[in-house]
């Protein structure tokens, strides 16, 4: 009876606790290279990739580095154009700082950023057509 009522206890607070869940989108770590497709607006069938790596037709390739602060090189060989949200991650005290990204040109056209923050990573999500193919908004 005991064992049933602890169960019981368990699962109600299992229950009552909300899921943790995984945040969206991809992280890049300094000096890593990642290419990645977008669905429903986010990064799809990510993978590690050499600092060299091309993308294919469709595909996005990241890199980001520790330089000055941090440094991200993006490129899209995709027909659109996107646009899409950036934030610095690991900042000192713990914070994520949204950050205001450019426009990711289509038909692989290379967009740089840089932020004088010392990041330890930059999550990318919520890709999004851009209205205009351009640098920042």
């Amino acid at each position: 009876m005991t064992g049933k009522l602890i169960s019981l206890t368990l699962l109600a607070l299992l229950a009552a606790s909300p899921a943790t869940a995984a945040p969206k989108g991809l992280t890049v770590r300094p000096n890593e290279t990642w290419l990645f497709s977008i669905s429903r607006g986010q990064p799809v069938r990510a993978r590690r990739a050499k600092s060299t790596a091309q993308p294919a037709e469709g595909q996005v390739v990241v890199t980001v580095r520790a330089m000055m602060g941090t440094t991200m090189t993006i490129t899209s060989n995709n027909p659109a154009a996107y646009t899409y949200r950036a934030e610095l991650v690991g900042l000192p005290g713990g914070k994520r700082v949204p950050i205001r990204a450019c426009t990711l040109p289509a038909d692989g056209k290379v967009s740089f950023e840089h932020w004088p923050q010392q990041a330890t990573a930059v999550r990318l999500s919520d890709f999004r057509r851009a209205t205009k193919d351009g640098s920042c908004p």
